[in-house]
């Protein structure tokens, strides 16, 4: 029998179950799932141990689904037992089944169930502060049998060796082995008081910003004191700053930039009514400033707690779609720095 002839028995065997009477159907459940067991374990005797059920009870079940399938499924020797072909498609759908019994599951106990116990955070400490924070006390008001653990730090944590459920971070995680989601983009500004600018005239050329004392983020391992950007060609090119200064600190940063004594570069995120009410203005906007990363949040588990998902949910809804709540902040920011080029090639 051609494999084309097998998998279309198959296929309407399975279909035609969905109209056989319930016992039939969770008959063909139950030993489809059972077929999944023994493929995994490779043997009955493991299979009826794990179940805790006579070896004789599951080769019978086996050979009763394959007689309602009308196909082999196992090819059986005194040593070891393989799949055939139509047995590698039953497995296929066995495992599909069993994750959607799972999902079922979860999905009652998360009506039923309410979500308790700690949930360890780990943020970067000016986004913990300015955009978790609110998030948390919300879900506090709603949720109070959660126990929340906000810890603010602007290391690089292993979340699963610190016992971290969830971690927010700027920048692709290096780790592969946890679960990955892209929130936001993170756009890059320049930024000066309007002070600085009638001392040293608005720049108009890459020359003129170099000339412009600025103030930069840097902290243990990392310095942002090379202006990434792309020129007329899409080419990407690094810019040296005349940087005076170094810190560590958000609130610092914007601080000194509305002194007035240097410019800063500043992620998109870190701008609040500065730039609306005038204290703050935007220089050289023209120019292709490449994203700084983006925002990501990760977790040990793709079948993460209901308590983890809840938060990661109320963090996306916060932090809005496409534009990022931050960015709303900065009047016509979508036409600055090549917002739409940074669309497009935003990953």
């Amino acid at each position: 029998m051609s494999l084309f002839v097998e998998k279309n028995r198959l296929f309407w065997h399975l279909i035609s179950a969905f109209y056989a009477p319930m016992g039939e159907v969770m008959d063909l459940a139950s030993r489809l799932l059972l077929l999944l067991d023994v493929h995994e374990q490779g043997s009955y005797a493991k299979v009826a141990s794990m179940r805790n059920v006579d070896r004789s009870v599951v080769s019978k079940h086996i050979t009763q689904l394959e007689e309602s399938m009308g196909v082999r499924l196992l090819n059986r020797t005194t040593r070891s037992l393989s799949l055939t072909a139509a047995g590698q498609e039953m497995v296929q759908r066995a495992t599909c089944l069993r994750q959607l019994l799972t999902d079922t599951q979860k999905v009652a106990e998360d009506f039923h169930l309410q979500p308790q116990g700690a949930l360890r955070i780990t943020a970067t400490s000016y986004f913990g502060r300015e955009f978790v924070q609110p998030v948390i006390l919300k879900l506090q008001q709603r949720f109070p049998k959660i126990k929340f653990q906000l810890y603010l730090d602007d290391r690089i944590n292993d979340l699963i060796s610190e016992g971290f459920d969830v971690g927010f971070r700027i920048g692709r995680p290096q780790d592969s082995t946890l679960v990955q989601r892209r929130l936001a983009r993170n756009r890059m500004l320049l930024v000066a008081a309007p002070e600085l600018i009638e001392r040293y005239g608005m720049p108009e050329t890459l020359a003129d910003l170099q000339q412009i004392p600025a103030v930069i983020f840097a902290k243990q391992g990392f310095v942002y004191n090379k202006l990434e950007y792309r020129d007329e060609q899409g080419h990407e090119r690094l810019l040296e700053l005349n940087d005076h200064y170094w810190v560590n600190d958000v609130d610092v940063l914007i601080g000194t930039a509305k002194a007035g004594h240097m410019m800063a570069v500043a992620s998109s995120m870190m701008i609040e009514d500065e730039i609306r009410n005038g204290e703050l203005i935007p220089l050289m906007t023209d120019l292709n400033i490449i994203d700084f990363g983006a925002l990501y949040v990760m977790y040990p588990h793709r079948d993460a707690p209901l308590k983890t998902r809840l938060l990661i949910d109320a963090m996306v809804e916060a932090i809005g779609g496409d534009q990022p709540v931050w960015e709303r902040n900065i009047p016509g920011f979508d036409a600055m720095y090549s917002a739409r080029y940074q669309k497009v090639n935003a990953s």
